[in-house]
């Protein structure tokens, strides 16, 4: 049975309801409810088959809310630079992808995000996602003390590259997206699948003193002053 075969539940379609209800009220006045209703349904077919496949409309909501707001960084770049609140440059959104989105993106996405309390936006994908992140590789996190209750392989979309400030690419070759514009790095990082516990333990350290190099240089990075804009021709 291929993914678009498969049928929706009568609970997903209870569940996808309430989601496409809660989407629509938070991106009043930026998107359509006819859009938020059709990235939601994608979302939910891409993410087909799901080993959690209970959660999968719960999952389908997150997963379109991180696409949207993307979007809407992705129209913001184009237009003017976006600003948070505060002085300095606005937060940048870091995209981590590898091939499966199980093992060293999911790693990377989770210790950026906790490194950084918030002060950067961090995504990650895979060009092929597996059905689930790796055991060995929740379970070092949990380690750290970083939840990994909502963490789950996601597809690369066109939303969250043309949203990302930084992309940060680890064995996905010719399959990892390239838009210019970007800054782009390629971490050399061992895979973890199939690893026993402490060499995943070594390559989750490896992953977070590159984290915190790269944290250290987008922060220092935002509190530059921006570059004040060139006077109007007369």
């Amino acid at each position: 049975m291929t993914r678009t075969d498969q049928p929706t539940t009568t609970a997903h379609q209870v569940t996808l309801s309430g989601a496409l209800s809660a989407l629509v009220e938070e991106f009043a006045g930026t998107f359509a409810p006819e859009t938020v209703a059709e990235c939601l349904e994608d979302s939910y077919e891409r993410l087909l088959p799901a080993s959690v496949s209970s959660f999968l409309p719960l999952l389908a909501q997150r997963f379109t809310r991180e696409r949207l707001r993307a979007a809407v960084r992705a129209a913001d770049q184009s237009a003017a630079p976006r600003r948070d609140e505060g002085e300095g440059r606005p937060s940048s959104l870091v995209l981590f992808v590898c091939t499966a989105n199980s093992g060293r993106s999911q790693l990377a996405a989770a210790l950026l995000a906790h490194r950084s309390a918030g002060e950067v936006q961090v995504a990650s994908a895979g060009t092929t996602p597996g059905a689930a992140v790796q055991s060995e590789v929740a379970l070092v996190l949990d380690e750290l003390g970083i939840d990994t209750g909502e963490l789950f392989p996601k597809p690369l979309t066109d939303e969250v590259v043309a949203g990302a400030d930084v992309v940060v690419t680890m064995g996905c070759g010719d399959s990892c997206p390239v838009l210019p514009g970007r800054r782009y790095l390629d971490w050399g990082v061992a895979d973890p699948q199939g690893r026993d516990l402490e060499a995943v333990r070594r390559i989750r350290d490896d992953i977070d003193a590159r984290v915190v190099a790269l944290l250290d240089d987008l922060l220092v990075d935002r509190q530059a002053p921006a570059a004040p804009a060139a006077p109007a021709a007369r």
